[in-house]
């Protein structure tokens, strides 16, 4: 029994607001190093540095909602086991929120000032997915992963060629991404309805253009 199965109901509920504060202040260390640390950072056009790091708030972004999701899912389930796989996830996922975090600032940009709005929403979705049952939470979890792989794909065909530290952290995120799928499919996550994937698409491009600009 892990030490979080000992813990009163209070107990975990502020365990996971201190969690989601810190995802929110970006105050959740990475636990593994830069994968942009050997790479050259060249002198990059202020339209590139521009785009760059508007790129980057959009995946620091993406990194808010993973752990909160994972965090809602990983709070829902009765499985111990799985309990401890979303937990696992939501450490990697943590090291994509410092790296994205690192190259916002180095880019002079900003995270997104809606931080706080989508924690909070990824959250309660984490939760839904999680009550809906084990199979469906994993499957949520799979499909969600596939969409974000996609959507890393499309930001490595935008980020400026130059840009070789965003391009390797982005890299590595997308690595990291399949392999969560393919764990949660091996876990006996089900595949999702059209209609739930296309409704997660759609509000994956809401989140993703407004992040982009706000």
């Amino acid at each position: 029994m892990s030490s979080n199965d000992t813990l009163s109901h209070t107990d975990r509920m502020l365990s996971w607001v201190g969690r989601g504060l810190a995802t929110v202040a970006s105050a959740i260390p990475a636990s593994r190093p830069h994968p942009g640390a050997a790479a050259t950072d060249d002198a990059l056009a202020p339209e590139d540095r521009q785009l760059s790091a508007a790129l980057m708030r959009v995946n620091h972004v993406g990194e808010v909602c993973a752990q909160a999701l994972y965090d809602g899912q990983a709070a829902s389930t009765r499985d111990p086991i799985l309990r401890g796989q979303f937990k696992q996830a939501a450490i990697e996922e943590g090291d994509h929120l410092a790296w994205t975090r690192q190259r916002i600032d180095e880019l002079g940009g900003r995270v997104s000032m809606l931080n706080p709005l989508w924690y909070a929403g990824a959250f309660g979705l984490g939760l839904l997915a999680g009550r809906a049952g084990d199979r469906l939470s994993l499957g949520f979890m799979a499909e969600t992963e596939r969409q974000v792989e996609r959507h890393l794909d499309g930001h490595l065909q935008r980020l400026p060629q130059a840009d070789q530290r965003s391009r390797a952290v982005v890299e590595q995120m997308k690595a990291d991404e399949a392999a969560h799928a393919q764990t949660a499919v091996r876990l006996g996550g089900v595949g999702l309805p059209a209609p739930v994937r296309s409704a997660m698409r759609a509000a994956a491009k809401v989140m993703t253009t407004t992040a982009h600009y706000i």
